[in-house]
Formats: structure tokens, C-alpha cells, sequence
């Protein structure tokens, strides 16, 4: 039986999502085979719309590598897009039920048919884990050795949780981050890994962000990243309410004056009918 799956792209941070009515047995390994960028067809991450008999639509996120995600700001909007487009509207509101909780998705058009623009309300951030040594910063520094230590240049951290854990670093300039090389060796300090946002402030209430996600590597764009960057930078002074997050994919609108919103566009790459897995 053909499947028919769409790809969406947040800022660069792509997905494949299938809005189905249950969720498949070898949703796994469909992951892993379709998300593959030189054997199947490509994405950071595979989304399952699953819609139940009460029209109460869920949301089961497995990145590239088959592990699973509670939530993404990036794929929230991606997943808004295709059932704005399975509806056939360019404007809607929905509730999406995730692992991390409800999230509401507000759809906008713009004036390209390809591009809409979402809100969603991301929750609340809470506390992050606490990784294996007391000093992160310090062994990681050890661990990469002299040109590693010197490439950080990490003025502080917090560990966030918004439903995936992240480490929030702010340092001077991310562009200077090796990412594929610090991101990891921070993670592999996490129990369950974490996400790793690298940030400098980058104007007035704007952030600059560059970002190694858990289970999909470096990305273009990271909606929950940036939702956590915002909130640790307003809480550190450095910022206001409402800020702009500046990452290689492009920018998204972080405000925090009320629920905690996350704004930015979503794309409709194509559609794409797969026979065999």
C-alpha cells in the first residue's frame, strides 16, 4: 500500500510527515530508511500526524536516527502546514497533543503558496538535567585538549528542559564553535543527551544561534533551542520579553510576555508517495 508522506522544512530543519490514523509498527525504522539523506529521501526527522476516532490530532517525532523526540518547535509548524494543506486552507488553529503536552498551532499565510507562518505555544521551561560531573565545561575543555579548550570560549550555561533537554552556552561568537566536535563531546555528558545551543547576543534583543541537536546532529535551525536561548538570556539580563533568534536557516520570534510563543514560517518542499519502505 502507497504511502503518501509531505516535506516541510522550518528554517532549514527539515521533516517528512504522514498524517495517518495509527501509528505504524515499524515507525522506526521507516525513520531511519526514509530520513537517510543518501538512500531515502531526507530529513532531520520523520512526524506522524495521528489523527484518533474524536478528531484529536498527536504528534510522534522520530529523529533521522531513529530515536524519538517529545517535541519541536520547527516540527510543530511543519506538521500545521500539512494539515492546513490536507484541509485545503491557508489559515487555521489547532491543538496538537505531544509527549511534552498540548501545544496550540496558529497557521498564517504569507504570500508565497509554498510558506505559511506559525505560533506556537511551547509550554513552559523547567530545569534541565544535571550532567555527570560537577565541572561540564571544565572536562569537556580536558577532553577536546588545548585547541579544544581555546575553541569554546563558553561564558556560561544552563540546562533547560521544554520537553527535550537542552544546554544553553553562550559564548562570543558561534560561528567559532566546531559544532560536531564540542556539541557531542558536551552531550555525551547527559544521561538521556540533550540538545546543545551555542548563542551570543547579536543586537538589541536579538540572538545569534547555532545549535547540535540530539539524534540529528548539526541543523540548520532549532525551534525549541531557540525557544530555551530566549528564556535563559532574558533571565540572565541580556535580553528583553520578546527577541529575535538569528540561526543559519533563518529567524524565528521568541516572546515570552505572555504563554511562550515561538513564531517563524514553515515550507512545503513536496509530496512524495512511498510504495516500499
Amino acid at each position: 500500500m502507497a504511502l503518501r508522506y509531505s516535506k516541510h522544512h522550518g528554517l532549514g530543519n527539515d521533516f517528512l510527515v504522514l498524517l495517518t490514523d495509527s501509528l505504524p509498527p515499524d515507525a522506526v525504522d521507516q525513520s531511519v530508511a526514509l530520513c537517510d539523506r543518501r538512500t531515502g529521501i531526507g530529513a532531520d526527522g520523520l512526524i506522524y500526524g495521528v489523527t484518533s476516532e474524536d478528531h484529536e490530532l498527536s504528534m510522534k517525532l522520530f529523529n533521522s536516527d531513529g530515536s524519538s523526540a517529545a517535541v519541536s518547535g520547527n516540527g510543530l509548524r511543519c506538521l500545521a502546514q500539512a494539515v492546513a494543506r490536507r484541509r485545503s486552507v491557508s489559515a487555521i488553529e489547532i491543538e496538537v497533543e505531544t509527549p511534552a503536552g498540548m501545544r496550540h498551532c496558529s497557521v498564517s499565510a504569507t504570500n508565497s503558496p509554498k510558506t505559511v507562518v506559525v505560533t506556537v505555544d511551547m509550554g513552559t521551561v523547567a530545569a534541565g538535567p544535571a550532567p555527570d560531573v560537577e565541572d561540564l565545561m571544565g572536562a569537556v575543555a580536558e577532553e577536546l585538549g588545548e585547541a579544544g579548550a581555546e575553541s569554546m570560549g563558553v561564558r556560561r550555561w544552563e540546562a533547560c528542559d521544554i520537553g527535550n533537554p537542552h544546554v544553553v552556552c553562550q559564548v562570543d561568537d558561534p560561528e567559532e564553535i566546531v559544532l560536531d566536535v564540542v556539541g557531542p563531546a558536551i552531550e555525551r555528558h547527559f544521561a538521556d543527551g540533550a540538545n546543545v545551543s551555542f548563542v551570543a547576543v547579536n543586537g538589541n534583543d536579538q540572538l545569534e544561534l547555532r545549535v547540535w541537536e540530539r539524534g540529528a546532529g548539526v541543523t540548520s535551525a532549532c525551534g525549541t533551542g531557540a525557544t530555551v536561548a530566549g528564556h535563559a538570556f532574558h533571565r540572565w539580563g541580556l535580553i528583553g520579553l520578546k527577541s529575535v533568534v538569528r540561526m543559519p536557516g533563518g529567524d524565528a520570534v521568541v516572546d515570552l510576555s505572555g504563554p511562550l510563543t515561538l513564531t517563524g514560517p514553515a515550507t512545503h518542499v513536496a509530496d512524495i508517495e512511498v510504495t516500499d519502505v
